[in-house]
């Protein structure tokens, strides 16, 4: 795959909030997974940990503390995604916090793109409240929650959502 090939792929993955309901198989569960653990992270310490939720009980559950977000309801999985703090802070101190925040990040962005490549559809949901996730999946409190990854099988936008040029955010040298 070229570096046009590679942007064409990006630019056609969406956020999609609505599933026909087939489930994932756990190969794909797998492999979504197997894709996310060569993610680049911190000291190589792979700071994050994800809960797979398929449970019809634990998605409900999760839809309410995010505020009612009614495709976590709909989408077969959730990979709740984390950041172990303490994986990070035994080597970093107090900013292994922040190393374990990006190791999560990095890690469910790779799921997401996996799942792309895959034809599975997901939304990255950020909007939750971090105790009711906490309380709904027994969380140590060195496991912070830092994205509910929907996945499933859609109904893609019909068209995608206009981007910043990039100009927009670019700096050099200096501000």
């Amino acid at each position: 795959m070229d570096s046009s090939d590679f942007l064409g792929f990006l630019t056609r993955r969406s956020s999609v909030r609505e599933y026909d309901g087939r489930p994932l198989t756990d190969e794909e569960i797998t492999n979504i997974l197997k894709c996310a653990s060569t993610a680049p992270s911190a000291g190589n310490l792979e700071a994050w940990d994800v809960i797979v939720v398929n449970g019809e009980d634990t998605r409900l559950a999760l839809a309410e503390v995010a505020y009612g977000q009614q495709h976590l309801e709909q989408a077969p999985v959730i990979f709740v995604v984390c950041s172990n703090y303490v994986r990070s802070m035994s080597r970093y101190g107090e900013r292994g916090i922040l190393y374990a925040l990006e190791d999560a990040t990095i890690a469910c962005t790779y799921m997401m793109l996996a799942a792309h490549a895959m034809d599975i559809h997901s939304c990255w949901t950020g909007a939750f409240d971090d105790d009711g996730v906490r309380e709904v999946l027994d969380l140590p409190q060195h496991i912070r929650p830092i994205a509910l990854l929907a996945l499933g099988r859609g109904n893609p936008p019909a068209h995608l959502t206009g981007r910043m040029e990039v100009g927009e955010h670019v700096h050099r040298e200096t501000w």
